[in-house]
């Protein structure tokens, strides 16, 4: 598969996204997850960068937000931006919309099991000192999982 976005184009949903709602890089990456269905998630090498940006073009303002976190809000330059490109931001979110509806990774069967996995998971590993043998079996069932599901 070739890139999920064009150049530029990540930078449109993401000032999208901020207008919609302020957001901190992270919120941002799972946003963009979310709208693709999980046939896209941008890494923090791409959003962060990218925030960088649209703030040095002053169409987003960054507010420390304390623990290391930043707040990002647009500018009404931003919303200038934005609106000037309404038709391809439009068609950015269709396209991603499109990519959701084809997906699988948010198909209610798969997020139920991976939910179900991660909380027996959690719950074992918080329930109090394992054995060897324990870790073992664990770390063989998982590794079972995973080549159930690549052979599919």
């Amino acid at each position: 598969m070739g890139r999920f976005f064009d150049h530029g184009d990540l930078r449109l949903v993401v000032l999208k996204l901020i207008a919609e709602q302020p957001s901190h890089g992270y919120e941002l990456i799972k946003a963009v997850e979310t709208a693709a269905g999980g046939a896209y998630t941008p890494s923090p090498g791409v959003i962060y960068p990218t925030l960088t940006l649209l703030e040095e073009l002053g169409y987003i303002t960054v507010i420390e937000a304390g623990g290391g976190k930043k707040l990002h809000t647009i500018t009404p330059e931003g919303e200038a931006f934005l609106e000037a490109n309404a038709q391809p931001v439009k068609s950015l979110f269709e396209r991603m919309a499109e990519a959701a509806a084809r997906s699988a990774a948010f198909s209610p069967q798969i997020l139920r099991a991976r939910e179900n996995l991660k909380t027996a998971l959690r719950l074992k590993l918080t329930a109090g000192q394992l054995t060897a043998e324990q870790v073992d079996a664990i770390a063989k069932a998982l590794d079972d999982a995973a080549g159930v599901i690549e052979r599919i």
